[in-house]
């Protein structure tokens, strides 16, 4: 999973869900966490999906609640949504774990919330939205004094969707994986997730010699 969505369990049960994985990992947790947007997966589950205004104050308050638990053990804050206690229940927080934090974020007041707490930021989008989320995502930080090189940048694509940016299906060829990560790089992307190739191009990807280099280079946690 790449960012679970935040209105299908309680924050607090998540964290010590992610602390018990991040035990027996010794570490190796990446969380993630969105604020939820697919409505067929909601009504599949008769789990009602709030407003665009309330989703956001839901992320918002989740978040600190996941952050307070995971790197502090615990956080006292003035909750409008959640009637939780959230003092540290076992698994404890590892000491200095400060597990990886991935948020995902499309519009401005998302990108606040990720500008403030967020190890990773995932988006998806055309090369333009991309380009202008992560301008957008620098100014949030140059206004709370973060450095903006602090948080990766992450982008989900979907392959079948490349033709509408001029792009050939990344797992056509090694050159049009390297022209579509070149174009999302210069777009401020420095990770790629990509959704996985089709049976025709199941050679291709096998038999190709991996680049000594390029813009999404692992981040090396």
């Amino acid at each position: 999973m790449l960012v679970s969505c935040n209105t299908f369990r309680h924050p607090g049960l998540l964290a010590h869900e992610a602390m018990t994985v991040d035990h027996v990992s010794n570490g190796r947790l990446e969380l993630g966490l969105g604020a939820g947007w697919f409505v067929p997966e909601h009504e599949q589950f008769g789990i009602p999906l709030p407003p665009p205004g309330e989703l956001v104050g839901r992320f918002h308050e989740a978040v600190q609640i996941v952050d307070g638990l995971l790197r502090h053990g615990q956080r006292h804050l003035r909750r409008e949504v959640l009637p939780a206690d959230e003092r540290p229940r076992a698994p404890e927080p590892r000491p200095a774990a400060a597990s990886a934090c991935t948020l995902g974020a499309h519009k401005s007041r998302m990108l606040r919330i990720c500008a403030e707490y967020a190890d990773a930021w995932n988006s998806f989008g055309t090369l333009a939205e991309m380009r202008e989320r992560n301008q957008i995502l620098d100014e949030h930080c140059a206004a709370i004094g973060r450095d903006p090189s602090t948080i990766w940048r992450s982008f989900y694509g979907w392959a079948s969707k490349m033709k509408e940016q001029g792009l050939a299906d990344p797992w056509s060829s090694v050159g049009a994986f390297e022209d579509m990560v070149g174009r999302y790089g210069e777009a401020g992307v420095n990770e790629f997730i990509v959704d996985a190739p089709g049976p025709e191009h199941f050679a291709g990807p096998r038999s190709a010699s991996p680049p000594t280099s390029f813009p999404g280079a692992a981040r090396g946690r």
